[in-house]
């Protein structure tokens, strides 16, 4: 069967360094860390004391206030970054088949604010189980894609994806599929977690996932640099819309990108760890770039996973190294993370958003962070890294990774719309 185009043509987002997409793209570009002590809890006692926080947000200025209190905070992230990408799209919703038009969200953990909350009221509690009667739709990660579905009224496909890290880019990827086959017209897609709470904050301390960088919080996310030492835990969220490219056309729509290719793999290697050979990194790229008709010499910038960690960082460089060969000399490579920390199952929709601005301005944004005698001995720096300003260059093809714990791997890749 001939496969449909697909394109973006609307963008939301809620992210530590901007409270829509248009702010966190100029924050990423200027190199704004949005990294900082955490304000939301006492943090005092874990070993890490900062994370990237989505800082004055209010709900209730999109969402009634009743409501608002029915929704963990990672669902109200979904809903105004759903709203605010619709809104950039200029659709009608009056004027299209509502059922053609869906949600394909991801999050990595759902709602564990209100999980947390609940089961602290409950020890504390004197026996008896009192639990407030919203506490499982509030909790489930599913519930995103059903709330942004219900407030447009989208009859169309609606389910949610949790693969950890990489959740909102298996949600990108399948909402790219979804369009093609000639299932849907327009998709919102994208994701969001809130897991700066003590739960989130303990649990990845006691895996020794995160930085503990204290003395120094802005500069703790520092990818590709040997001095390196977990990753930066981050809330948030973003929204794509895909639409099919005759149905943009016809209704006059403003483009910016076209989604080209997917891939997806698996490591099928550890629970937390990625594959020390990078294999199935390897192997998500090759795929994206089969399923985009692109060889690598095409690729101009790649977004990586990026996340401070020391195995992590290295494992996906030399498996880049494979894909792309002397190409990868040639290339823009960044890690925005170095910026936002790691927003778990909304980082893939952020980078996504990333690429697609990128792809539209001709601007790298910048990896942060980086001392030039910091030198890992396993990172060849002769790559061009983007380190601590943003370039400009014209970008023809954007490839963005993300890979989760659990083994899952995703690619995607944009293309720059030309008329």
């Amino acid at each position: 069967m001939q496969l449909r185009r697909v394109v973006i043509t609307g963008l939301g987002a809620l992210t530590p360094v901007g409270n829509s997409a248009q702010e966190t793209w100029q924050s990423l570009v200027k190199g704004v860390s949005g990294i900082a002590p955490i304000t939301s809890f006492d943090a005092s006692l874990f070993k890490t004391h900062f994370a990237g926080e989505v800082k004055g947000f209010d709900p209730t200025t999109l969402i009634d206030r009743k409501d608002a209190r029915k929704m963990d905070r990672y669902a109200q992230f979904s809903v105004c970054v759903a709203d605010e990408a619709l809104r950039d799209s200029g659709l009608n919703l009056e004027n299209e088949d509502r059922s053609r038009v869906g949600v394909i969200w991801g999050s990595g953990m759902g709602g564990l604010q209100t999980t947390e909350e609940e089961i602290i009221d409950f020890a504390k509690g004197d026996g008896v189980p009192r639990f407030n009667p919203f506490m499982i739709p509030k909790a489930i990660p599913s519930i995103a894609a059903g709330l942004i579905s219900i407030r447009f009224g989208l009859g169309g496909l609606s389910f949610s994806v949790s693969t950890a890290c990489s959740s909102s880019s298996h949600a990108v990827a399948s909402a790219f599929d979804q369009i093609r086959l000639g299932h849907a017209d327009v998709l919102l897609s994208g994701g969001a977690d809130a897991d700066v709470t003590y739960t989130g904050i303990g649990g990845f301390n006691s895996l020794h996932a995160l930085s503990t960088r204290n003395d120094s919080p802005e500069t703790a996310s520092r990818p590709f640099s040997k001095s390196r030492d977990g990753f930066v835990l981050g809330e948030g969220a973003a929204c794509l819309i895909l639409e099919e490219y005759e149905h943009a056309v016809a209704r006059g729509a403003k483009i910016y990108a076209e989604m080209l290719g997917e891939g997806m793999t698996s490591d099928a290697y550890h629970m937390t760890a990625p594959d020390p050979d990078g294999k199935g990194a390897e192997r998500v790229m090759r795929l994206a770039l089969r399923d985009a008709g692109l060889q690598p010499e095409d690729i101009d910038y790649i977004n990586t996973h990026g996340t401070s960690t020391p195995l992590g960082d290295v494992t996906e460089i030399k498996a880049i190294e494979r894909v792309f060969g002397k190409h990868v000399y040639e290339m823009n490579l960044d890690s925005t993370k170095s910026m936002t920390g790691h927003m778990i199952g909304a980082t893939g929709a952020v980078e996504a958003l990333a690429c697609v601005m990128a792809l539209k301005e001709g601007i790298i944004p910048p990896t942060i962070n980086h001392d030039p005698e910091d030198i890992d001995e396993e990172i060849d720096y002769a790559i061009n890294f983007t380190f601590d300003k943003a370039q400009k260059r014209d970008i023809r093809y954007a490839l963005s990774n993300t890979f989760g714990f659990g083994g899952h791997n995703a690619c995607l890749i944009f293309k720059k719309w030309e008329e």
